[in-house]
């Protein structure tokens, strides 16, 4: 079966010689005499096509993020993964932020730059997350793990909108230790807590 689509997803009604043709030539771009433009494809065999399409873009987008982050990843800055939401993006403290701070680190930059190169072309919608561990803080600036978690994942959309980014595309939420991903009993098992998650949204999973 084929799938016939108008490249603005817009209905298309088409006669049966077109049809002999784009079975005999799948997965390719079709000029009508009008001048417009039409994608015909192979029909999905399972799932609905908003799903695959949603799987296929996100896919596509973690390949760049790792390879535009490769030194970063490496050197266990940043981790790459996927969730029912989405594509998250973790940035660890030791990479971005000083202990208790929620300043971003200037040695930092060139990675949020290369970050927001990636996800600029993308139109999902972007969730930055801030996390901390279950050290209790309290200094001139951060009376708690809630406002230091909130003040990161602000500065982080601040910044990304500096270079860039839609701020209608963007949102912040801090969570400060209660969505651990680690135990809090060892040094490595907090450092793993104390992060920002820059989660792109699943389409179907946006509110």
């Amino acid at each position: 079966m084929i799938q016939l689509t108008r490249l603005n997803n817009s209905k298309l009604t088409i006669n049966s010689d077109l049809i002999k043709f784009v079975e005999q030539s799948p997965d390719t771009v079709i000029t009508l005499l009008n001048g417009e433009k039409i994608l015909a494809e192979p029909a999905a065999a399972g799932g609905s096509n908003a799903d695959q399409s949603d799987d296929q873009r996100l896919t596509s987008l973690s390949a760049q993020i790792e390879h535009t982050l490769t030194k970063e990843i490496a050197d266990g800055d940043v981790a790459v993964h996927s969730s029912s939401e989405g594509l998250i993006i973790s940035l660890r403290e030791i990479g971005f932020f000083d202990t208790g701070s929620d300043e971003i680190k200037s040695s930092s930059a060139a990675a949020f730059s290369r970050i927001a190169d990636v996800l600029h072309p993308a139109d999902n919608n972007i969730r930055i997350e801030g996390h901390t561990d279950d050290v209790p803080i309290h200094n001139a600036h951060f009376s708690s793990n809630w406002d230091l978690s909130t003040a990161r994942a602000t500065a982080t959309v601040r910044l990304l909108i500096q270079y860039g980014l839609s701020p209608e595309r963007l949102a912040a939420s801090g969570y400060a230790e209660y969505h651990p991903v680690s135990d809090n009993q060892s040094v490595a098992g907090r450092a793993l807590h104390r992060r920002v998650d820059i989660v792109i949204w699943r389409r179907r999973a946006e509110p």
